[in-house]
């Protein structure tokens, strides 16, 4: 069964190559004009992942973001005439999995199409164990569920991502690097901005004090570590 695309874009010319552009890179494309059409195929066809525009008539793509991210975590790249930092952190903290700025080659879009895929059908650990325990949290890697000292904590995709790189090597020093390769893939090589902030976002989740953390530690220079 090929892996169906939705691309939501008020851009009848982008939504046009878009289209042709993921059928010869063999997935099915789905199209909406608008965010309100965006969201009805988002419930009806259910995508496994979503391209979306920012700046649309009706209901623009950080609303139609934020709505995807209540009933789900299907991968979301957000495609923007603008790429201003404070743009990008925004998306990033909504919880999309890329951000790509227009104008864009249509082959690098497609390479980040693939990317986001794979890390999203290899977000947990591969071993035998369906959970993880320790003394503050719990971990159900199917449903992607995320518990702290008993309350049910809302992961985004990455940092679910994130995070089980950093579980599955508790006690060994996980590289920037490394981290970078696992959880964006190999076009965020030295982007090391983009781990510092998705680690804050974690230990705001996880640790009783995220200014002195127990779990997710610091290795100065070199990477981060997964207390046992």
């Amino acid at each position: 069964m090929k892996e169906k695309i939705l691309v939501i874009d008020d851009d009848p010319e982008l939504l046009g190559l878009a289209q042709n552009w993921l059928q010869n890179a063999g997935y099915e494309a789905l199209i909406a004009e608008d965010g309100i059409e965006g969201l009805r195929q988002v419930y009806s066809a259910r995508p496994h992942l979503v391209l979306l525009d920012i700046r649309m008539a009706r209901m623009d793509g950080w609303e139609v973001c934020r709505r995807i991210r209540e009933m789900c975590d299907m991968p979301i790249i957000m495609v923007s005439v603008n790429g201003e930092k404070a743009d990008l952190l925004r998306a990033f903290n909504l919880g999309v999995d890329d951000y790509v700025t227009k104008p864009f080659h249509f082959p690098e879009l497609i390479a980040r199409v693939q990317a986001v895929l794979r890390r999203s059908s290899a977000s947990w650990p591969q071993d035998n164990n369906s959970t993880f325990h320790n003394e503050e949290i719990d971990i159900d890697w199917r449903s992607r569920q995320v518990w702290v000292r008993g309350q049910r904590v809302a992961v985004s995709p990455t940092e679910f991502r994130l995070l089980s790189c950093l579980i599955e090597n508790r006690g060994w020093i996980v590289t920037h690097d490394e981290l970078l390769r696992k959880v964006w893939g190999p076009n965020y090589f030295g982007e090391r901005s983009y781990v510092k902030l998705y680690i804050r976002y974690l230990r705001q989740k996880i640790e009783r004090d995220p200014s002195n953390p127990e779990w997710i530690l610091t290795e100065r220079g070199v990477g981060y570590r997964f207390s046992t």
